[in-house]
Parts: C-alpha cells; sequence; structure tokens
C-alpha cells in the first residue's frame, strides 16, 4: 500500500507521520527542511505469522509494509484549489488511499491558519481543494478532446465523444459536490477513470487529530465523525497524536502500559493499518518455509494467478496450481504433513479466489 498524508499546516499531519513511522520528520511549524516531501515505512502487524513461524522455525518473519507519503500543502488560495499542483499532485495520484489529518486540538502557542479550531469546517476545506483538483483535470483533458475532435476520423471521433460525454457527468457531479468515489459507472468507465487517477475517488482514511484532554471522548468522536463523513470509501478515526508520536519512541512493554495509564486505546499505528486494510478491501496471504515466513497483502478476491504474481512475476507466467490451506487448519494441524494427512490441504486452480490467512505454496514450471 502507497498512503499518501494530507492535512491544512499545523493539523499535525507530520507528529502523525511519525507515529506510524516512528520517525522523527521536523514539522511544519519549524521552516527549512519540512517544506519536502517526507517518506516512511510501516510494518503491518499480523500475530499470524508468528503463529507460522512457530510452526515452520523460518530463518526470518517478513511483515507486509505500507509506504507513507507526507505531503506538504500550500495554503495560498485556500480553499480555490491552489493547496496542491506540480510534483505534489503527482505523488498523490499515484497513492492508493490518501490519509487526511484534521485538527481538534487546542493548543494556543500553534496557531490554526483559519484563527479557531474547527474540523469539520477543515475537512469541507479540503474536500473542496481535491474536488478542484479532479476539475481542473477535467478541463484540460476536456480541451485537448475539443482540439482533437477537429481533425478526427469517424472512429476517433466516437471514442473522443464518449469521453467528452464521461467527462461532463463527471464534472457535473463535482459541481454538486458528488466526489467522484460516489458517482455510478459502468465497468468500462470504472477502467477509463483508472487513468486519470482522481483525487476524490480515491479512498480516504479521516484522522482526527485530539488533544489529551479529549481522550475520554474519543469513541463519541468518532461516531460524530463516521456520522457526518463515513460512506462509501471513507472512514473516520479519532487518534491523539502528540501521545502516539511519544510512545512509539518507546519499546513495546512501556508503551502498553502508559497507553492503559492514559487511556490510549488500541495503538495508532494498528488501527490505522486496520482501517486502511478495510478501506482498500485487502487481505494478505501466507507463504511459509524453512527460508521465511511472509505476508503478502492482495485485494479481496484476487485469483490464484495474480496472487502468485505478487510473489513473482515468473510463477504468476508458469503457474500450474496452488496448494493451499486455511489459517485455522494449519495451527491445528500444527504442520505440513499432518494438514497433507487429515485432508485439508487442497489443490486449487486458476479460478480460485485466495482468502484472508490462506497458507500457499503455488506450483509452477517456467
Amino acid at each position: 500500500m502507497d498512503i499518501g498524508i494530507i492535512g491544512l499546516p499545523q493539523s499535525g499531519k507530520t507528529t502523525i507521520f511519525n507515529s506510524l513511522t516512528k520517525g522523527s520528520a521536523a514539522g511544519s511549524g519549524h521552516g527549512g527542511e519540512v517544506d519536502k516531501v517526507k517518506v516512511g515505512m510501516a510494518k503491518v502487524p499480523d500475530p499470524r505469522l508468528q503463529q507460522m513461524a512457530d510452526i515452520f522455525n523460518p530463518k526470518k518473519i517478513v511483515m507486509a509494509e505500507v509506504r507513507y507519503t507526507d505531503v506538504p500543502f500550500t495554503p495560498r488560495g485556500l480553499g480555490k484549489g491552489e493547496g496542491f499542483g506540480g510534483q505534489l499532485l503527482n505523488i498523490l495520484t499515484r497513492a492508493d488511499a490518501l490519509l487526511h489529518v484534521v485538527r481538534a486540538f487546542d493548543n494556543p502557542s500553534v496557531a490554526h491558519i483559519e484563527g479557531s479550531i474547527d474540523p469539520y469546517r477543515d475537512i469541507d476545506t479540503m474536500n473542496l481543494e481535491l474536488t478542484y483538483s479532479d476539475l481542473t483535470i477535467l478541463e484540460r483533458r476536456r480541451a485537448r478532446i475539443v482540439d482533437s475532435l477537429k481533425g478526427a476520423r469517424s472512429q476517433e471521433r466516437d471514442a473522443l465523444l464518449k469521453e467528452q460525454g464521461l467527462i461532463d457527468r463527471i464534472r457535473d457531479g463535482l459541481e454538486r459536490e458528488v466526489a467522484i468515489r460516489d458517482q455510478s459507472f459502468s465497468p468500462d468507465e470504472q477502467k477509463a477513470l483508472n487513468n486519470y487517477q482522481f483525487l476524490t475517488a480515491k479512498p480516504i482514511l479521516l484522522v482526527l487529530n485530539i488533544g489529551e484532554k479529549e481522550l475520554p471522548n474519543s469513541q463519541a468522536l468518532e461516531e460524530e465523525l463516521e456520522r457526518r463523513f463515513g460512506g462509501s470509501g471513507v472512514i473516520g478515526a479519532v487518534v491523539c497524536g502528540k501521545l502516539e508520536e511519544e510512545l512509539a519512541q518507546l519499546d513495546e512493554v512501556e508503551a502498553g502500559d502508559f497507553r492503559s495509564v492514559m487511556g490510549g486505546g488500541e495503538p495508532a499505528t494498528e488501527k490505522v493499518l486496520r482501517l486502511s486494510f478495510q478501506l482498500l478491501g485487502l487481505v494478505s496471504f501466507l507463504t511459509c518455509s524453512e527460508k521465511d515466513v511472509r505476508a503478502w497483502p492482495i485485494p479481496r478476491d484476487t485469483g490464484a494467478v495474480k496472487a502468485a504474481g505478487k510473489v513473482h512475476s515468473d510463477i504468476e507466467k508458469g503457474f500450474i496450481r496452488a496448494e493451499v490451506v486455511g489459517y485455522d487448519d494449519m495451527v491445528s494441524c500444527g504442520s505440513i504433513v499432518e494438514a497433507r494427512k487429515r485432508g485439508v490441504l487442497r489443490l486449487e486452480g486458476k479460478s480460485y479466489k485466495v482468502q484472508d490467512g490462506d497458507i500457499i505454496n503455488f506450483l509452477f514450471n517456467v
């Protein structure tokens, strides 16, 4: 997964980035290098890996990883679509999803650019920025289509007019404040849209960044966030970024004890990763051997051949079949030999849809 982190200045965006990646990037209030894009990795916790390691005794455990990109926001022309452009826009268009950090903490020493704390206003402002960005892309493409129509042949003309109609329909929806992810498209239209990588088509995880004083109300705040903005392709979460950044620097035992005292709940990293998997419709299958035990995240309902390609392109090309054992069955059996003896090791073909937690050995010939 590649997730772009966005948010208005002084929202605590870099603090959230640091807590997720256990990094120490500078915040936007310090100037200088902070205008540069920051990239960090987070390992996806999966207790099933250790369980399989106990069975297979591998040389190493390889967890799935998520790349977070902290994208600075330029506040000039706030609410007028000038916050993202050039390299920053290119980075966001390549992301699988967006994580929008929204300020809900009060700190008089760190002034809000709007002069007051209003997270729901800020969400609307950022949504406008994303919408304006998509509208700009649409207008540029429409202008090129109009130019191309002047000398187009009959077959080319039909295709261009069809695309023009799609663009006009999308634009009308955006002007009515309907994000592209909430608009309806045919399979062919959806395929065409993938070439554009529109920002309002991407799933969004809204992270309300609260202060420590608001921790007791985090559940109610999360429910309100979901009520207002939750829906298809949008999930809300409440996190205390400052607390999480501090805890990220401690070992697991110390962090757990301190979290219990503070009422911090589920660790932010685990929570955000869990919700990101849910948002993107991902599951993980495992490959297990004496060499390593490894998790492979894939979209839900991915076929066995495509899943094999995650491991190696040669395995996808020469796919014969997959030896599959469900996670619970493997735990119960304790070994591949026992799984085979009990008849829970299955041979699956190209049409098999990989399930979450499947332990798979791909058979192939190149």
